[in-house]
């Protein structure tokens, strides 16, 4: 459990008291975080008394604009070089659109990641040239590509760098090299990503074209970089930020209007949240999954139908991008669970032939968040080289323990608190002792790296929360790093109640209560398979304002929480269950006739593929000591809810495929379902009903249902408990827009099931039940 540093006593200056007003906890926050001079306190607070650095103080600036001057004057094309996460993308959408506007000849060029990597890449570099750029402009890339600018110079080709990255110990010898990190420390712009440098170069360039001030109608594309980025904030990139989110909230540009309607966001409520964990996501899903120049495109776009076309791709490859993460985290913890051993490094690391190496690193975070370590996790193939993405902890500079034994990889690169690096599978164990050995080394002999603690902001009872105590508090918003959100403890309180909520179950909301019977809800991010506090608890919380369809109300988040002074938590043991691996045996149907002799089996299949086999769907499965898993589920809340309403002793485990993911075949079958219920049951359907004969799960079946009403095919009158009251529908199909985005959000969950289905169908089985609890009564 990670420590909690409780907040240490602080003198508020009278003036700074004053002129800040409201909650004593904002002038509170604001001296404990450096601000106790009035004056830079209303600077932080507001962008409008905050005096931003000139462009020009950022070294080769002025270089950058007069090569850049001179191509647009001369209509020589430009190239705009960007990188394929969002920082990258923003970065390049930025500098895409403000050459246009600024009358530039400009394309743009964006890595994929699997083939291409970071950097610049030389065989894409030649044909770029070939294709005629005769100027290279890179963002947030560059700083380290030695070969690809000698390359271009010797083709007679100017290089101009923006990047963040850390400094190499020499520059590539480009016409510009605009980096923040070769200014003097402190300095209002070190802080910047490379949309934020991307940023002051236009800025530079709209001034050198006597257009002052028009930048800012790209602000909206600094804020999406910063947040998904991570960047610290303060100074100029906090700055960047505030005034970024004011232009995102008008929603102008067309892509991200479009993203905010496939997410059902307001436009005028956004806040760094819906970046760092809608927006942000979304997009980076595809620089790891597919091709990011797509997002580039979606942030440059004027075509609305194109602009739909790729949102509703993100919404699939976001999809994609969840599942894939879970399951690799269930991988990685059943490899920890089959080998404690592994936790006994200095640095967790793990491999595995199956893992895309898209998502490692999102799976990385979360093992340090777990374990208190850095974590590497490795996407080994057999006959290749193993792609590693590392993530560290405060005090662990893991590039610098990694560079230390870089004769085992074939090559590395990163910052204090994350990496890259390629490894020969066979070097993996080695690397893991060495690695172990560096860091011990480091830290002093036999030391585990410490658990970062988490910092407390103040004490405050559920009582006095307020939609308008929040409203007071997020004046100190935007939050992100170098400003966390304030963390708050309420003392005393227990849990009342604990269900698990979302579409895979994998958050749960409590009904906490205090002393003085203050009730409120929280919801625990990521603790569907928790068990619940019990007994009195302190518990340390974020509040928020949540705006959901228009409507606003308070949300509590729950952060941590430590048994109540004097109160001692009983650990429960879970029990354990026998897995019978049968998804690749010969000849399954036999292998079932012999398990139905035994007595005591429940078995669970669904669809239309159950193919004449006795047994239950979701709907009415018993109690039994063996469960088979005949029907391979749809997801895993299928699953889990399966287990939980049987509770066997023994599972068995085989993987029929319903063939119910293709948008067609699930159609036809709901369809027919529907003209069922409509002439038998006077409309009225359940949902799990529907879920049950489709083997699919109940949000795909509602998606199929909004699917065939924009068709005209059936009207949705109604829905309440679980049960959906229909109607014929008009025949009249609905515009083209909303049946483009209704099959592309069908499309997306039956992509969803598929992929689970064939996560079910190749994991080990002990992953399987990796989280899943059967308890007895």
């Amino acid at each position: 459990m990670r420590p909690w540093l409780e907040p240490q006593p602080v003198t508020v200056p009278a003036a700074l008291a004053a002129a800040v007003g409201g909650h004593p906890l904002v002038a509170e926050t604001l001296a404990r975080r450096g601000f106790t001079d009035p004056a830079a306190a209303r600077a932080f607070l507001d962008p409008g008394r905050y005096t931003p650095a000139p462009a020009s103080a950022l070294p080769d600036m002025a270089r950058a604009v007069t090569r850049l001057g001179r191509a647009i004057r001369a209509g020589e094309p430009i190239c705009v070089w960007g990188d394929f996460d969002v920082d990258g993308q923003t970065a390049t959408a930025l500098l895409v659109s403000a050459l246009r506007d600024l009358g530039a000849r400009v394309s743009y060029h964006v890595p994929v990641r699997e083939t291409e990597g970071h950097g610049i890449n030389l065989a894409a570099l030649k044909q770029v040239i070939a294709d005629g750029a005769r100027v290279i402009l890179t963002c947030d890339t560059g700083i380290a590509s030695h070969e690809a600018v000698a390359y271009a110079r010797a083709q007679r080709v100017d290089v101009i760098i923006t990047d963040h990255h850390d400094l190499p110990e020499t520059l590539p010898d480009a016409v510009a090299v605009i980096n923040p990190k070769l200014l003097t420390l402190p300095h209002p712009l070190t802080d910047l990503p490379g949309v934020g440098v991307a940023y002051k170069l236009a800025e530079a360039l709209y001034a050198a074209a006597r257009r002052p001030g028009e930048a800012e109608k790209h602000l909206d594309l600094a804020a999406l970089g910063i947040v998904a980025d991570l960047a610290i904030q303060r100074g100029d990139t906090r700055y960047l930020l505030q005034r970024g989110l004011a232009v995102l909230r008008r929603a102008g540009r067309l892509g991200l209007r479009v993203m905010l309607e496939a997410t059902e966001l307001l436009p005028a409520h956004l806040s760094e949240e819906h970046i760092g964990f809608v927006l942000g996501p979304r997009l980076n899903a595809a620089g790891r999954l597919a091709d990011a120049g797509s997002c580039v495109e979606l942030l440059t776009t004027q075509d609305e139908t194109r602009a739909r076309i790729i949102a509703a791709d993100l919404e699939a490859l976001n999809a994609r991008r969840k599942l894939l993460c879970d399951q690799v985290t269930q991988a990685a913890e059943a490899q920890i669970a089959r080998d404690p051993s592994l936790l006994e490094h200095a640095a967790l690391v793990l491999s595995s032939p199956h893992w895309p190496a898209g998502v490692i690193g999102i799976v990385a975070s979360r093992l340090v968040e777990r374990y208190g370590k850095p974590a590497i996790l490795i996407a080994a193939p057999p006959d290749g080289v193993g792609r590693a993405s590392a993530r560290s902890t405060a005090g662990v500079n893991i590039t610098a323990a990694i560079a230390q034994h870089a004769e085992m990889l074939t090559n590395f690169g990163g910052h204090p608190m994350a990496a890259g690096f390629g490894i020969l599978p066979e070097r993996i164990p080695d690397f893991r002792r060495a690695l172990s050995r560096t860091i011990r080394a480091t830290q002093g002999e036999g030391e585990q790296p410490a658990l970062e603690g988490l910092a407390v902001d103040g004490f405050l009872p559920l009582s006095q929360l307020s939609l308008a105590l929040v409203d007071d508090l997020s004046r100190l918003a935007p939050f992100g790093p170098g400003n966390p959100p304030l963390t708050l403890v309420a003392r005393r309180v227990q849990a009342l109640t604990s269900r698990p909520v979302g579409r895979g179950e994998e958050h749960r909301l409590l009904l906490v209560a205090d002393r003085a019977g203050e009730q409120r809800q929280v919801i625990w991010w990521g603790g569907g398979s928790e068990e619940p506090p019990e007994g009195l608890i302190d518990l340390a919380y974020v509040a928020r304002a949540n705006t959901y369809r228009g409507t606003r109300d308070l949300q509590v988040e729950l952060i941590a929480w430590r048994p109540a002074a004097g109160v001692e938590v009983e650990v429960k043991a879970e029990a354990q269950v026998e897995v019978v691996d049968y998804r690749g045996a010969d000849d399954p149907r036999q292998i079932l006739a012999e398990l139905l002799t035994g007595g005591d089996v429940a078995v669970w299949r669904e669809g239309d593929a159950a193919g004449g086999i006795a047994g239950h769907d979701r709907r009415d499965l018993p109690r039994a000591g063996t469960l088979v898993i005949w029907t391979s589920p749809a997801g895993p809340a299928e699953l889990r809810a399966a287990l939980a309403q049987v509770r066997p002793a023994r599972v068995c485990l085989f993987a029929d495929d319903p063939g119910m993911d293709r948008p067609d075949v699930f159609l036809r079958r709901l369809a027919g379902l529907i003209k069922h219920a409509l002439s038998a049951h006077a409309g009225r359907a359940a949902l799990n009903t529907l879920a049950a004969a489709t083997a699919q799960r109940e949000a795909a079946v509602r998606l199929g249902l909004a699917w065939l009403a924009v068709q005209g095919h059936v009207q949705v009158v109604a829905e309440s408990n679980g049960e959906v009251q229909l109607a014929a529908g008009s025949g009249v199909p609905s515009e083209p827009a909303e049946q483009t985005l209704a099959a592309a959000r069908l499309k997306t969950a039956l992509d969803e099931s598929a992929a689970y289905r064939a996560y079910y169908r190749d994991a080990a089985a002990a992953a399987l039940m990796t989280g899943v609890s059967l308890k007895g009564d």
